[in-house]
């Protein structure tokens, strides 16, 4: 029977989805099952990992019996994932010990202090890449083992795993324990120049080695699995925003692009070398495909598309982030209302773990379309900030910016961020280039596709979207966005 198929496994924040691309790398089905965001404490996150997998499992079900294909006719299958949210399992049974602890989780702020205070940041950087911030795996890992009775004795005699999602979901399909260099760069925990877990910040960090996964290339079959009803390989392992760049095929040095999820996350392919950021950005592994490892610059932005998330289920404002855009679009401005929504801290370039969210220039004439307008904005402002960092880290100015995730359907979200940054903003003709890339990734590990000069065929630009606001506009409304950005780091 002939392979007619790949299949991305992309797990998310707030959802688990899977598509399957053809040949050509179009779309023959999409499946997407959302489940429950966990919340114990103010800025605590998480997820309870077995939930993960069966609602990962179904959308694959799902996906195959939607386009009528059968399991025998998938060449491989690529696993893309929310980075840094941690998982730590029984290596007997494959039972969880406590809930997965997502990225945005804020619990080990004062653990990541201490570090800091301890002199360990520039050491941290020179050897990860990283800052020392919640965000990352490391000390996710460290609360775990202490807070888990009998825990951190466990892991030291071998009876744990720790992983990040794509871990956790490659133990489930196969029973390998492994990761890849993307995920592996985002733990605190990895020497991206030796490309090994670093013994020296394992022992800071306090994680004993005898949990940590093998690390291998992104593109590489890991095993097979029967979960499909035929074997199929487990091809590809990447951080979903990493997979991103290689879907968007930006496999040439300064080649960016923007992923509007739940967070936003910039990135720029900087090739064989890794560049070290003076502006608040991260060094950070692209990929290793072909015996060849690729670095990227980074910018997070923790809250993206969440903020649309909150105006619906929080606040009752729209009833769907759909509704976000027209209700935008029926006031010409925000009426100088700005909304940081910094409700997890505030990421690159501030890495500020303690600011908040706010609201500011409120009048008696705000209503709700300014505030949601005001929301929108954020997000292309946050990502504009991060932007200009990249281009001064890495002395390239960046002609054009390429876009995918969910809320890059907006259009107003897409026209504010050209008018924002001046530049043309170009989204693909799929918004789905995380599993896009985790399928290139995949297709290359089996030869379902011959080389990358065959992918960059394989996408097309959907819609360019050109600037129009002038010098002195845009310098206005950057300023009001960084006094209102002073305001959430002064709460």
């Amino acid at each position: 029977m002939s392979k007619r198929y790949i299949l991305a496994m992309d797990q998310g924040t707030t959802s688990s989805r899977s598509v399957l691309f053809d040949e050509s790398a179009r779309i023959a089905a999409v499946a997407a099952e959302e489940f429950e965001q966990i919340y114990p404490q103010p800025g605590w996150v998480e997820h309870d990992p077995e939930a993960i997998w069966n609602t990962q499992l179904e959308t694959a079900r799902r996906v195959l019996r939607e386009a009528n294909v059968r399991p025998d006719e998938i060449a491989a299958i690529g696993v893309t994932n929310q980075r840094e949210t941690t998982v730590i399992w029984e290596r007997a049974t494959g039972r969880p010990i406590y809930n997965a602890i997502v990225w945005q989780c804020r619990r080990t702020t004062e653990a990541c202090e201490r570090l800091s205070a301890a002199g360990l940041a520039d050491e941290v950087r020179q050897r990860t890449g990283l800052v020392i911030d919640a965000y990352f795996s490391g000390t996710k890992a460290v609360w775990i083992l202490d807070h888990v009775p009998g825990a951190r004795a466990r892991a030291e005699r071998g009876e744990l795993c720790f992983g990040t999602i794509d871990s956790w979901l490659l133990y489930k399909l196969t029973g390998q324990h492994a990761t890849d260099v993307s995920n592996a760069s985002r733990t605190l925990l990895f020497n991206i120049h030796g490309l090994d877990w670093d013994d020296v910040l394992l022992g800071h960090v306090g994680v004993p080695r005898a949990i940590m996964p093998s690390v291998g290339p992104s593109s590489h079959v890991y095993g097979t699995t029967k979960v499909l009803g035929a074997d199929v390989p487990v091809a590809a392992l990447c951080g979903d925003q990493q997979s991103a760049l290689f879907g968007q095929t930006a496999f040439n040095i300064g080649d960016c692009k923007n992923t509007y999820g739940t967070g936003c996350f910039l990135l720029m392919n900087t090739g064989a070398n890794p560049v070290e950021s003076r502006h608040g950005l991260l060094t950070t592994l692209a990929w290793s495909v072909d015996g060849k490892v690729d670095y990227a610059l980074e910018g997070s932005v923790f809250i993206g598309g969440a903020v649309i998330q909150w105006l619906r289920d929080e606040l009752g404002l729209i009833a769907s982030a759909e509704e976000s855009e027209a209700l935008a679009l029926s006031v010409p401005d925000s009426g100088g209302v700005r909304l940081v929504p910094a409700f997890v801290g505030l990421g690159a370039p501030h890495w500020d773990m303690r600011a908040r969210g706010v609201i500011t220039g409120l009048t008696r004439g705000a209503n709700r379309a300014h505030i949601v307008r005001a929301a929108l904005e954020s997000i292309s402002f946050q990502s504009a900030d991060v932007l200009r960092c990249m281009e001064a880290d890495s002395g390239q100015t960046i002609r054009a910016l390429r876009v995918d995730g969910g809320a890059a359907r907006n259009d107003f979200l897409l026209q504010h961020q050209a008018d924002v940054l001046g530049i043309p903003v170009l989204r693909g003709r799929t918004s789905e280039s995380t599993a896009l890339g985790a399928a290139f990734l995949a297709g290359l590990a089996v030869e379902f596709w011959p080389g990358r000069a065959q992918l960059s065929q394989l996408t097309a630009t959907e819609r360019v979207f050109e600037p129009s606001w002038n010098t002195n506009r845009r310098e206005s409304e950057v300023n009001s966005w960084h006094r209102a950005v002073t305001c959430a780091r002064s709460v």
